[in-house]
C-alpha cells in the first residue's frame, strides 16, 4: 500500500501545483493509516494554510445528510415515504402538486419547479439568489425563494436533479419533528456517527478552523454574497475529510439509520444515462458497480467523496475554490474507481 500512497502523493502534488488547488485530499484504505494532504490557504488575507483538519463547505454533499435525517424520521414513523408534502406544507408553496410525496422529493422525482435550476446555470460564480443572502438564516425563511415555480412534470414521472426539493425536505423534517433542521441533522446524523466537527455554519461568523470560499485561483474575492448566510437541506454544511470518512462507515454500519433503511436508500430509483450514473435516496450510485458517492459545487466550494463498500476504500476531495474536479478525477483513476 505504501507504493500506492507514494504514487498518490507524487501525482497529487504535481497536479495541485499545476492547477493551484486549494483544499484537502484524503484516501482511506482498510487497515491502513489514512493518506491525507492539504494544499493552499484557508484564509488568504491572513496567510492561514489549509490543514487536514480544516472544515470546508461541501455544497450539495449536504443532501446526503438531509436524506439520512429524513429517513431516520421515517424509520421511527414520524414521517413515511408516502407522506404527501402537502399534509405538512398546508397552504405554503401552493404550486407544489398535492401528489408529491417524501419519497418523490428524496429521489429527485417530484417534478416541482426548482428555485436553483442547475441546468440553467451559466458560470459557477454567477449570483443566483433572488433575495439578499442575509435573509436566509432559518429554514422557514426559504419559503420566499421556493415559492412561484410551477411544476415541470408529474410526480414520479422521471428523474430531475432538484435543489429546491431538498429544501422542502428540510422544511418537512423541521415541522414534523418540531426541531430546527440544523439541530436535527446534528442529533440524527452527526452525533450517532461521531462527527464532532460537522455543522451548519453561518458565512458571516465562520470560526478560525473553517476555510473561506474563494471565487478564483488567486485574489481575495469570496463567496459570501453568493450563498445563503446559513444553508439548509440542499447545501451549507461544513465538515472535515476525517468526518466524511466517519460518515461512510457509520452510514453503512447502520449507526445512523437501521440497516434495512441503508439498503433502501442505496436501492437505485433512477438511471441517468447522460451522466452515466444511478440515483438512490440522497446518494449517487455508479452505473454498474457498487460505488457510492456524494458531490457538491458552489462558488468557492468543490466536494467529492466516493466510497467502495466492497473493500471499504474512500476517496475524498474538499476544496475552498470553485470547480476543482481534476484532483477528484485523478484519485478515481489511481484507485480504479
Amino acid at each position: 500500500m505504501s507504493d500506492l500512497f507514494d504514487t498518490l502523493s507524487e501525482r497529487v502534488d504535481e497536479l495541485a501545483s499545476r492547477t493551484a488547488f486549494s483544499g484537502v485530499v484524503r484516501v482511506d484504505v482498510a487497515d491502513e493509516e489514512p493518506f491525507a494532504l492539504a494544499y493552499g490557504l484557508a484564509d488568504r488575507r491572513h496567510g492561514i494554510p489549509n490543514t487536514v483538519d480544516t472544515r470546508f463547505g461541501i455544497a450539495s454533499g449536504t443532501k446526503g445528510f438531509t436524506a439520512l435525517t429524513v429517513v431516520s424520521l421515517i424509520a421511527e414513523r414520524t414521517l413515511d415515504l408516502r407522506t404527501p408534502a402537502r399534509s405538512i406544507l398546508r397552504d405554503d408553496l401552493p404550486l407544489i402538486d398535492d401528489r408529491v410525496t417524501v419519497e418523490d422529493l428524496l429521489a429527485h422525482r417530484s417534478g416541482i419547479g426548482d428555485y436553483f435550476d442547475e441546468s440553467q446555470l451559466g458560470d459557477t460564480n454567477d449570483y443566483v439568489l433572488t433575495v439578499p443572502v442575509h435573509r436566509l438564516g432559518a429554514t422557514e425563511d426559504y419559503l420566499q425563494v421556493l415559492d412561484g415555480f410551477p411544476a415541470v412534470f408529474d410526480p414520479g414521472e422521471r428523474f430531475a436533479y432538484n435543489n429546491g426539493g431538498y429544501v422542502v425536505l428540510a422544511l418537512l423534517a423541521e415541522r414534523a419533528s418540531g426541531v430546527p433542521f440544523a439541530e436535527l441533522v446534528r442529533q440524527r446524523v452527526c452525533e450517532p456517527a461521531g462527527m464532532e466537527r460537522t455543522a451548519f455554519l453561518r458565512s458571516d461568523e465562520l470560526p478560525g478552523d473553517a476555510a473561506i470560499g474563494y471565487l478564483h485561483a488567486d485574489g481575495l474575492s469570496t463567496n459570501v454574497f453568493h450563498l445563503p448566510v446559513l444553508g439548509v437541506g440542499d447545501g451549507g454544511i461544513f465538515t472535515t475529510v476525517g468526518d466524511v470518512a466517519t460518515l461512510w462507515s457509520a452510514f453503512l454500519d447502520g449507526r445512523i439509520v437501521p440497516e434495512p433503511w441503508v439498503r433502501e436508500m442505496l436501492r437505485p430509483r433512477s438511471h441517468s444515462v447522460e451522466e452515466s450514473r444511478r440515483h438512490g435516496l440522497g446518494f449517487h450510485l455508479h452505473e454498474t458497480r457498487d460505488l457510492i458517492w456524494l458531490e457538491g459545487s458552489d462558488p468557492g466550494i468543490s466536494f467529492f467523496s466516493t466510497h467502495d463498500p466492497s473493500d471499504g476504500t474512500t476517496a475524498t476531495v474538499i476544496a475552498n475554490v470553485s470547480d476543482s474536479w481534476d484532483v477528484a478525477i485523478l484519485l478515481d483513476e489511481l484507485l480504479g474507481f
